[in-house]
Formats: structure tokens, C-alpha cells, sequence
């Protein structure tokens, strides 16, 4: 069975392809990062950056259940991350109207 990061890794990996998928989005440079440093460490520097392209992009097309931080917050994975962590990521979600129920 995957570890949680493992599995945290594949959700990230799925954030891509959905991406793409529904957004006509390449995230090219989402994906390089979660390929060099794993999916964890992707989010942990997407998080410590102001907000990255590619949020703005998902949040165009109505798609803010697929970054980073909608992936970070998710129940199964929140033990991944500091408190401090998930509340920089619930307030981006939150100051554009996204909740875990959207």
C-alpha cells in the first residue's frame, strides 16, 4: 500500500492531467516541480510563493479543486502539512469563494 506522501504525489500528478484535461491547461512547469522534488515539496513551494500562474489559470476556468492548495487541504492529506501550511491554502481558496464543497 502507497505511503500518504505517495499518494499525495499521484493526487498531484492527477492535478496535471485534469488540468489539461478539463482546462486545456499544460502545466508544464507544475509538473517539472512534482517530477524533481515530489508532490509534497511542489506544494510547499507553490505555497510559499505568492499565487502562481497556474492558480489564476485553474481559477479561470472554474477549476480551483485542482490546485495545489484544494489538494493540500483535502482531509486525507491536511496530515501532511503544518497548520500554518493549510491556512495560507484555505484562505487563497477562500478569498475566491472556493470551499471543499464546491
Amino acid at each position: 500500500m502507497a505511503t500518504l506522501e505517495e499518494q499525495f504525489d499521484t493526487a498531484m500528478r492527477d492535478v496535471y492531467r485534469n488540468a489539461k484535461q478539463h482546462c486545456n491547461y499544460n502545466a508544464t512547469y507544475f509538473l517539472q516541480m512534482v517530477t524533481e522534488f515530489g508532490g509534497l515539496e511542489a506544494a510547499r513551494r507553490l505555497l510559499a510563493k505568492d499565487l502562481s500562474s497556474g492558480f489564476t489559470e485553474l481559477y479561470l476556468c472554474g477549476c480551483l479543486h485542482l490546485t495545489a492548495e484544494a489538494q493540500m487541504i483535502r482531509p486525507e492529506f491536511a496530515p501532511l502539512f503544518t497548520e500554518a501550511e493549510l491556512k495560507i491554502a484555505r484562505t487563497r481558496l477562500a478569498q475566491l469563494g472556493y470551499s471543499p464543497r464546491s
